[in-house]
C-alpha cells in the first residue's frame, strides 16, 4: 500500500472525458513564438484568477513549461552566481537541486508548529537575510505541511523583504486545494517590493504530462516592468513553451471545477480518516491545503517508523527527513490513494503494536 504516490493520474481520480479530448485537440500547425506566451493563454490564466475574485491583467503573466522551469528562471533572473535564495523548511526537498543547477546557494528559515497550525518563524527568517540574499521563497500551501500565508504574515514578509531589498517568490501550485480551514493570501494579487506567484496545469489540473506553468509578476511598477522585461530576454533565450499546449489551455482551464471536484473529495475523506484513525501516540498535524498529511509520533525516529511500518504493515510512506523535519519523528503521507483507507488501517495497527511493545 502506497502511501507516497503523489501522482493523481495513477490514483484513481476520475476526470471529465472532456479533458482527454481538449488534449488529443492539440496540435499546433504555425509556430508563433512568443516569449511572454501566447495572448490567448495568458488571458485564460487571468480568467483562472479572476474566479478566486483576483485581478489579474495578461501583461504581469509569463507562461513556462514546468514551476521547476520558473524556478530557474527566476533564479537566472534575480541571482549571480554564489549569491543566496532561503527556502521554508519543513517544505519539498528540489530547491537545493533546481538553484544548484543555476550556480545559486540555498539557506533555510524555519516553519514551527503552534497553536494548531504551521507558520513561519519571522523572526528567523529576518535573522538569516544577509547581503548575498536575493529572494525568500514561499511555498504557499506549504508541501507537506499544508500551511497557508495568511494576511499578517504576508504583510509582515513583505515589509522585510522590502527592508532588505530582496524579492518574494511564492510557489502556489496547491493554492485550490482548501482542506481544513480558509485559504491563505495570492501572491497573484498586487503588493508591493518584487513578487512572483507560481503554478501550473501539473496541480490545478492534476495532469503533471500537460506541461505548462505561469508566474504572475507584481509589486511596484517600476521594479514590475523592469523584472518582465528582463524575463522575456531570459525566456526569448529558450522558448520551451509548447504551442499547442497554449492554444488549447483556455479550454482545459475551462474543466477546473470538474476535475478539482474529485481530487478535493478524495483528500477530504482521506484526511478525515487519517484524523480520526491516529491513537494517543501519535498527532496529526492541522493541514489547511494541499495533499499531504503530516504524522507526529512521540519518541520515535521517523526512518525506523517508516522502515517498521513497510516490513510489518506493508505500507510506504515518506520518513519526515526527506522533507528537512528539524526535530521530534514525522511520517508523510500523500492523500491521493484509493487505498488509502487499508494504508491508514495499517499505520494504525502498527503504532498499537509499537505502543503495546513499549
Amino acid at each position: 500500500m502506497d502511501l507516497t504516490l503523489s501522482n493523481p493520474t495513477r490514483a484513481g481520480i476520475d476526470y471529465p472525458e472532456k479533458i482527454w479530448r481538449v488534449l488529443a485537440a492539440a496540435e499546433s500547425r504555425i509556430y508563433e513564438p512568443d516569449a511572454r506566451g501566447l495572448r490567448a493563454a495568458r488571458d485564460a490564466v487571468c480568467a483562472y484568477y479572476s474566479q478566486h475574485s483576483i485581478a489579474v491583467n495578461h501583461e504581469r503573466v509569463r507562461l513556462t513549461c514546468s514551476t521547476s522551469e520558473a524556478y530557474a528562471l527566476l533564479f537566472k533572473l534575480l541571482c549571480d552566481p554564489g549569491e543566496r535564495v532561503l527556502v521554508p523548511r519543513p517544505s519539498y526537498p528540489l530547491f537545493q537541486y533546481l538553484a544548484g543547477l543555476e550556480g545559486v546557494d540555498v539557506g533555510s528559515y524555519p516553519l514551527r508548529y503552534g497553536d494548531g497550525r504551521w507558520a513561519v518563524d519571522l523572526d528567523r527568517l529576518a535573522a538569516a537575510i544577509d547581503a548575498r540574499t536575493r529572494a525568500i521563497v514561499l511555498v504557499n500551501p506549504n508541501n507537506p505541511t499544508g500551511s497557508y500565508i495568511n494576511a499578517a504574515e504576508r504583510q509582515a514578509i513583505e515589509a522585510l523583504a522590502c527592508e532588505c531589498n530582496v524579492a518574494i517568490i511564492s510557489d502556489e501550485v496547491f493554492y485550490d486545494y482548501a482542506l481544513d480551514g480558509p485559504r491563505g493570501v495570492s501572491f497573484a494579487e498586487q503588493g508591493v517590493g518584487l513578487h512572483f506567484a507560481l503554478s501550473g496545469l501539473s496541480k490545478v489540473l492534476a495532469l503533471p504530462s500537460a506541461k505548462l506553468g505561469w508566474m504572475v509578476v507584481g509589486g511596484e511598477e517600476a521594479l514590475r516592468e523592469e523584472a518582465l522585461a528582463r524575463l522575456e530576454i531570459v525566456a526569448d533565450t529558450y522558448l520551451s513553451v509548447g504551442g499547442a499546449i497554449q492554444e488549447v489551455l483556455p479550454n482545459l482551464l475551462a474543466q477546473c471545477e470538474a476535475v478539482q471536484q474529485g481530487v478535493k473529495t478524495r483528500i477530504g475523506n482521506n484526511y478525515n480518516l487519517l484524523k480520526n484513525a491516529l491513537g494517543s501516540s501519535a498527532e496529526l498535524c492541522t493541514s489547511a491545503g494541499g495533499w499531504y498529511g503530516v504524522v507526529r509520533v512521540e519518541g520515535a525516529d521517523d526512518e525506523a517508523l517508516a522502515l517498521g511500518l513497510l516490513e510489518r504493515e506493508n505500507v510506504l510512506v515518506h520518513p519526515g527527513y526527506f522533507y528537512d523535519f528539524s526535530a521530534g519523528a514525522y511520517l508523510v503521507l500523500s492523500l491521493l490513494p484509493a487505498d488509502f483507507a487499508n494504508g491508514v488501517e495499517g499505520l494504525a495497527n502498527f503504532l498499537k503494536w509499537r505502543e503495546k511493545a513499549g
